[in-house]
């Protein structure tokens, strides 16, 4: 995980430095990164947030955290034939810390012949303790890391997400999914408002996947 950590800290720093503009309080601020932890649909949330809180409002940010999340039910379903012979006590703390780094190298590991059901709790939990950390730093340090995108720091885990992500194809069939996902992502994101596009590229892309199973 300790490539990733610099753009862990940065997302997490501007969550932090969002949170204290939007005047929200320290420890609400930080109970909510910690607890919900669900990055970029924290950001959505407290740009929607407002403490003029209306039953409308509320079920709008449920419901866009709630898509934006579903990226994490599609991870998560293709860690089960793995998971299901763990005892609860260690899936659903590790399930709790996932996050698309540690299931990218969990991925990898589990290919590479790996078999510790403890690398999914230990890279995750290591990602957590910089993420809590980091956007406490980001809320006292307030504007200092609230725009990444000016020095391009926002694709530091992107980048690095494509780095893991490579190794794991042996042949360019493999990565046919992944390209319909983009595509269609893309695609809809400039036909349709709100953030389904998310779930339909990713619908998209496992249909594909499915359509291309090896016999």
């Amino acid at each position: 995980m300790v490539p990733s950590l610099p753009g862990v800290m940065v997302f997490s720093g501007s969550f932090g430095a969002l949170a204290a503009q939007k005047g929200q309080p320290f420890m609400e601020a930080m109970l909510m990164n910690a607890f919900a932890h669900g990055g970029l649909s924290q950001f959505l949330a407290l740009e929607m947030w407002s403490r003029e809180m209306t039953a409308a409002l509320a079920l709008a940010i449920l419901g866009t955290t709630f898509v934006v999340n579903l990226r994490l039910i599609f991870s998560s379903a293709a860690l089960q034939p793995w998971l299901s012979g763990a005892p609860a006590r260690q899936v659903y703390p590790s399930l709790f810390l996932l996050t698309m780094s540690n299931w990218i190298l969990t991925t990898r590991y589990r290919n590479e012949g790996g078999n510790d059901v403890g690398y999914l709790f230990g890279s995750g939990f290591l990602a957590w303790i910089v993420w809590v950390l980091a956007a406490a730093l980001g809320y006292l340090s307030g504007k200092l890391v609230a725009n990444p995108e000016r020095y391009a720091i926002d694709l530091i885990l992107p980048l690095f997400l494509v780095v893991l992500l490579a190794p794991t194809y042996k042949h360019a069939r493999k990565a046919v999914p992944w390209v319909v996902a983009g595509l269609t992502a893309l695609l809809l994101r400039a036909l349709i408002p709100g953030h389904y596009y998310i779930v339909l590229g990713v619908l998209a892309g496992a249909v594909a996947g499915a359509l291309l199973v090896d016999e």
